[in-house]
């Protein structure tokens, strides 16, 4: 038994002493075959060495076992003998087509530049030993199979280089195809070379870009460029695969409105793929045609907008006023979506006449043609904006107004190729009119507003604030007047000396904005504006009117002024605001105290009064009491 297991021990230790010594011993790795490769493109295969002893950097030699030669070996090319290579290697060695990469001290790669049918075969790499002892493997082969080049692709139509209009949709077609007993793939990519920006030497010279639009992989996915992603997200890029003839492939891409951007020369790539042993994918032939030259027209350089009549235009009040905007440049070619919009900047309404003040929209038509209006939305019943013609809208208010008076200006916003934009769509150009200056003749009014408060009892707490506004126009023809009455907080020092305090307020008074109480409108419409207070307003005649604050309240004093405006009527019979306006003095109203509020104090005070006289006399006599039964109990 123990002979037995003796003799089973040797041989196990001789295994393990083997595995120790390889665990360190060199090996010379290269990819699983074989490898399919198409003529007349690169061929590239890497040789990695391992677990070797001596330099770092490590040399390389490439023998070829052609299917032919009957097993014979052929030197291609060495790291460190210049005159290995054979006889039918030597030139190609030469001129670099074939050559040794080496991608670190112990990886390198054989590079066959421009692969020929004979180049088919056995290629093995060599490792010369560095290492103290001769053990492991120095040499790696893998089979290289060499198919013939079926890869075709052409084109449609070329790009001329003519310029073509921003906004304009470009299709470029491309037809390829392959014949091949192997397995292989297709891909597609369409491309742009254009020039890029300085190349930052600070010679200030441009460098050629090559920017991939989109592409068809290998596994039949749709890929767009980096710099192309939003478009191709938004649409704006298409790419397809139709069946052609003879089995090859059409494939057709569509950039739906070119931008400047878009200028360059380009081209459509296909290439061949395969699936190697290790199952990654290789490309193994590749072809690129160029399509031409694209020169995109900026719509800056010919766009214009118009917007008639030129210059001023005085009308008289009620009449019409009608404005017109031309838009001209666009290309007949481009279905461009327009957003045209009337803007208008100062106004007899507003403290800015003329070219000053806020900027407003009066009205606009969408790229759907639905028009909308501005801030002014009675002008939607007194107004209308219309498209008259191909690039030609215009803008109508059938009865002018004071208001109206300003300068207008038409804005165009060009979608160029996009007819109907989403809400996301970037306007591809925006451009304004030169200014239409607006006047009307106003009649000569004038108005007058004072206000004043009736005599009668002293207002209390609880009573009825009454005030009269005596406003009064002076024009011709039919006139109204509309009515204001605000309110603003008594100064401090004048309610201190009210309240019988000789107190002065340190600090200057602060004007403080009033609060609007209620109005009388032109049309005889009342508005109240304060919640807390019970106010009513009217007319007692034709040049008075009345304001009452019910049941007042402390916080209803104050200094109240009414603000009168004056209102005409055109020759329409429509009412407009004159712009003209007058504010009334101002009336102080206080409060006193009522005469229950004044009987309250001595009330107060003379119930306190009795209560401390009681509670003594109570204390007094209770203190006596209890002195004297205290004697009698001593007494006892």
């Amino acid at each position: 038994m123990s002979t037995t297991m003796a003799s089973m021990k040797t041989p196990l230790l001789l295994f393990l002493h083997w595995v120790l010594q390889c665990a360190v011993c060199r090996d010379v790795t290269l990819p699983a075959g074989p490898l399919y490769r198409v003529a007349g493109f690169p061929l590239s295969l890497p040789c990695v060495v391992s677990g070797h002893e001596g330099p770092r950097t490590q040399d390389f030699e490439w023998f070829l076992y052609r299917d032919n030669a009957g097993g014979l070996q052929m030197g291609v090319v060495s790291t460190r003998d210049k005159g290995f290579p054979y006889a039918p290697f030597q030139p190609r060695v030469r001129n670099g087509e074939v050559r040794v990469e080496r991608d670190s001290g112990d990886a390198v790669r054989l590079v066959v530049q421009r692969l020929r049918a004979e180049d088919q075969g056995k290629y093995e790499c060599y490792t010369p030993s560095t290492d103290s002892a001769y053990q492991g493997n120095y040499s790696g082969s893998v089979t290289v199979k060499v198919i013939p080049d079926t890869l075709q692709i052409s084109y449609t139509r070329s790009l001329t280089g003519l310029p073509v209009p921003e906004g304009a949709e470009l299709t470029l077609t491309c037809s390829a195809g392959i014949s091949s007993d192997q397995l292989t793939h297709l891909s597609i990519t369409f491309g742009k070379r254009g020039a890029a920006e300085a190349s930052g030497s600070g010679a200030g010279e441009e460098v050629s870009t090559v920017r991939e639009i989109i592409s068809i992989d290998n596994l039949l996915g749709i890929v767009p460029g980096r710099s192309y992603k939003k478009r191709y997200d938004d649409g704006e890029i298409t790419l397809e695969k139709r069946n052609g003839e003879g089995g090859q492939g059409v494939y057709v891409m569509r950039m739906k409105a070119v931008r400047p951007e878009d200028t360059g020369a380009y081209f459509c790539e296909a290439s061949q793929w395969i699936r190697d042993p290790d199952r990654s994918w290789q490309k193994i032939a590749q072809r690129t045609l160029d399509i031409g030259n694209l020169t995109v027209q900026q719509l800056a350089e010919s766009l214009s907008v118009t917007s008639s009549p030129r210059g001023e235009v005085t009308l008289q009040i009620g009449s019409p006023l009608i404005l017109t905007c031309e838009v001209l440049g666009l290309p007949p070619e481009v279905d461009s979506g327009l957003l045209v919009q009337w803007m208008k900047r100062g106004s007899v309404s507003s403290d800015d006449v003329g070219a000053g003040g806020v900027e407003v929209e009066v009205a606009r038509m969408s790229t759907d043609g639905v028009v909308s209006w501005g801030d002014d939305l009675s002008r939607a019943s007194g107004g209308s904006m219309e498209k008259v013609a191909e690039g030609r809208f215009s803008l109508k208010l059938f009865s002018a107004r004071p208001a109206d008076t300003g300068v207008y200006r038409c804005v165009v916003s060009v979608y160029a190729g996009r007819a109907n934009p989403g809400p996301s769509t970037p306007v591809t150009l925006t451009q304004r009119s030169e200014g239409v200056t607006v006047n009307l003749k106003t009649k000569d009014v004038l108005v007058s507003a004072v206000a004043q408060l009736p005599r009668g009892p002293l207002l209390k707490r609880g009573s009825t604030i009454t005030l009269i506004c005596n406003a009064t126009v002076t024009t011709t023809g039919p006139a109204q007047v509309q009515v204001r009455w605000l309110r603003w907080p008594i100064p401090a020092p004048v309610l201190n000396k009210r309240q019988g305090s000789d107190v002065a307020s340190p600090d200057p008074p602060v004007i403080e904005k009033p609060t609007q109480i209620a109005a009388l409108m032109y049309d005889g419409v009342a508005n109240i504006y304060v919640n807390g207070s019970e106010v009513s307003v009217d007319r007692l005649s034709a040049v008075s009117y009345r304001l009452r604050v019910h049941t007042a309240a402390m916080e209803d004093q104050g200094m109240y002024a009414c603000h009168a405006e004056a209102w005409g009527q055109d020759p329409h019979g429509g009412w407009y605001n004159t712009g003209v306006k007058a504010e009334s003095n101002a009336v102080t109203v206080y409060l006193y105290a009522r005469a229950a509020d004044l009987l309250l104090i001595p009330l107060v005070i003379g119930v306190s009064s009795s209560l401390f006289v009681g509670i003594v006399i109570i204390a007094t006599v209770t203190c006596c009491f209890m002195k004297r039964l205290a004697r009698q109990r001593a007494q006892k």
